[in-house]
């Protein structure tokens, strides 16, 4: 009954801290941690151990996969110079830089001293990210970070594991080498076999609840092989993750993909919150057990606050030298690689879990092993409080800024008109004289519907609801209604409660669908909206064309002012100048233009973008 009651306190904690978080618009893990310090003193409250085990083989291999599913691996392999410099770099000087001034300034061995330094040295794998998405870093730095937490934990653990033999052996240049390489490839190697035969069991499971049982056991299927070889457990684990991920869409039906996205999700948010709680409720034992130090209070203070002063100091004095000069290519204008963008990667550096749990890790014979424990804690919830607080105030000063959503909404346009044609092309080739001609004709708009939600996305309507803002909303009181009258007769018990279900689920899954998004995020206005650069240079009307045109009309569509119509957005012809409305608008008048005329290139006529349509070959240039 007790263990019940903690673990129903701790998430009753989790999820109220969460919900007042996202009331004040505060970062969750750092108000778990006051949390957990205040409540460490409380009384009533037990002094709770959190061990090592728990951390690094029940929380982490989780965590890391929950996130490593998630990641991109062509983003991850596009940034691979950049995430190996700080994953394995930055991680390796830390525990010298760190151990060097811990060894200054307390009376312990250097081995120790390293070992300490290796502890302090990974950034939390949850903290960086989740901080970064929340403020809406660009997703290149948002990359990097993601990279780097889920690498540099390997990094410090080996690390760890070399300076603790280090402390009762002597260990040689060439060992360490060794340990690191197979620490890396063995792990790499692990996992990608797991998730080379998890992949070939999933392709034969069509049970989206086996798929997902089998899913919950990856993680540890990868961890415990490799550590039990001696290799890296956590390099292991974001491999399988990475690659599955990856081959999701081929190995998964979309049921599955979907229940696999929300059970982990629902994990992430359990674990990494309960995670930051458990930190702070480490205080009051790491506090009570100074009392078997000889230190002074002011010694331990001052080593307390140099260790946290260097941890913060070490990473911009990497950062800055390796990431201007080794990382960014010459000549770059790009913003992703400038000393704004460096800046705030530097400043990126909060320490979580893993550096807690890895202190105790430190043999208890160390001297002075105490106060190691409580300068880890320091570091820990320093970092957490100092650059998790002051982050998003640092990218606002330095004006870094994460995606525009016209632009995340032009690009999705993009992939998606490729992916509709490609469905066109499909429905021309499969359907017959047999096949309803309605049914193909509600094919062929559902398509076209999907594509013109995204192309709404873009420019100013003035105020007025789009077409597919009208939907949702017309819809979802339609489904509320029909939800409605099916549980009145559910009440009424006249209707078996399965077909009742059955009916209740499709309600469900046709609201699922519909898109829920919120209003649009604010952009800047005063960035011009451009064709992203991959598209360009794919035809030759486009190449051809010129990039503004005199609009006939500046006002706005011609034809909508005569027929007595209203459009969404506007599109200016390029060859002519004429402006005509989008397909989203009722009289789709700058299609019309150009099925009479056949000029193939036009231009969005919306204030702040500058994108171009080719009609021909249907891309964007």
């Amino acid at each position: 009954m007790q263990t019940a009651l903690w673990i129903l306190a701790l998430i009753a904690t989790v999820t109220v801290a969460s919900v007042i978080a996202q009331r004040l618009g505060a970062p969750a893990p750092l108000l778990l941690v006051v949390i957990g310090i205040g409540a460490s003193f409380l009384p009533f409250v037990e002094p709770f151990e959190l061990s090592p085990e728990l951390v690094l083989v029940g929380l982490l291999p989780p965590l890391l996969y929950s996130a490593s599913i998630r990641t991109s691996l062509v983003d991850i392999s596009a940034n691979r110079r950049s995430i190996a410099w700080l994953a394995v770099g930055l991680v390796v000087a830390t525990p010298l830089i760190v151990g060097f001034v811990a060894w200054l300034l307390i009376p312990i061995p250097l081995a120790a001293a390293f070992a300490f330094g290796a502890v302090v040295a990974p950034p939390d794998a949850v903290a960086a990210t989740a901080i970064a998405r929340r403020i809406g870093l660009p997703r290149r730095i948002v990359t990097v970070l993601e990279g780097e937490s889920l690498l540099n934990d390997a990094t410090a653990l080996v690390a760890l594991r070399t300076a603790i033999v280090a402390v009762g052996a002597t260990v040689s240049l060439w060992g360490v080498t060794l340990d690191f390489v197979w620490a890396a490839a063995g792990g790499a190697v692990i996992g990608f076999a797991v998730a080379l035969l998890l992949s070939l069991v999933r392709r034969k499971v069509s049970d989206p609840l086996i798929d997902c049982t089998i899913s919950f056991m990856a993680p540890f299927l990868a961890y415990l092989p490799a550590e039990e070889l001696h290799a890296s457990g956590v390099i292991a684990v974001v491999t399988a993750g990475l690659v599955l991920g990856h081959k999701a869409p081929i190995i998964q039906n979309a049921t599955s993909r979907m229940n696999e996205r929300i059970n982990w999700e629902t994990i992430q948010f359990l674990l990494e919150n309960t995670v930051f709680l458990l930190i702070g409720l480490q205080v009051r034992r790491i506090v009570d057990s100074l009392g078997a130090t000889t230190l002074s209070f002011w010694t331990i203070a001052g080593f307390c606050a140099g260790v946290l002063v260097t941890v913060i100091l070490v990473r911009p004095l990497w950062v800055f030298p390796v990431g201007l000069l080794l990382i960014r290519p010459r000549g770059s204008t790009d913003e992703a690689f400038s000393w704004r963008s460096t800046a705030v990667v530097s400043w990126a550096g909060m320490r979580g879990v893993v550096t807690l749990a890895a202190a105790f890790v430190i043999p208890a014979s160390v001297p002075n092993v105490q106060v190691l424990v409580l300068g880890a804690f320091v570091v820990t919830a320093g970092t957490l409080l100092i650059q998790g607080l002051s982050l998003p105030w640092l990218a606002r000063t330095l004006q870094v800024r994460g995606p525009d959503a016209r632009e995340d909404a032009l690009q999705e346009a993009t992939v998606l008109q490729a992916a509709v044609e490609a469905g066109r092309h499909e429905l021309d080739r499969i359907v017959t004289d047999r096949d309803d001609e309605d049914v193909v004709r509600v094919l062929r708009a559902r398509g076209e519907s999907r594509l013109n939600q995204v192309w709404e996305r873009l420019g100013d309507t003035g105020g007025d609801e789009p077409p597919s803002e009208q939907y949702r909303r017309l819809r979802t009181a339609m489904l509320a209604a029909e939800r409605a009258a099916v549980l009145k007769i559910r009440k009424a018990g006249e209707v078996d409660s399965e077909v009742l279900t059955g009916v209740m689920e499709a309600l469900d899954v046709e609201e699922s669908m519909i898109d829920r998004r919120e209003a649009r995020a604010e952009t800047d206005l005063e960035r011009t909206l451009v064709t992203p650069e991959p598209a360009a240079n794919l035809c030759a009307d486009l190449d051809a064309a010129p990039l503004a045109a005199t609009p006939q009309t500046p006002d706005g569509c011609a034809d909508c002012f005569r027929e007595g119509t209203r459009w969404v957005h506007l599109r200016l012809c390029l060859t002519c100048g004429n402006v005509g409305c989008c397909d989203s608008s009722v009289g789709r008048h700058a299609t019309r233009h150009f099925n009479d005329t056949a000029h193939p290139v036009m231009r969005s006529f919306e204030p702040g973008e500058a994108w171009r349509w080719c009609y021909v070959h249907e891309v964007l240039g």
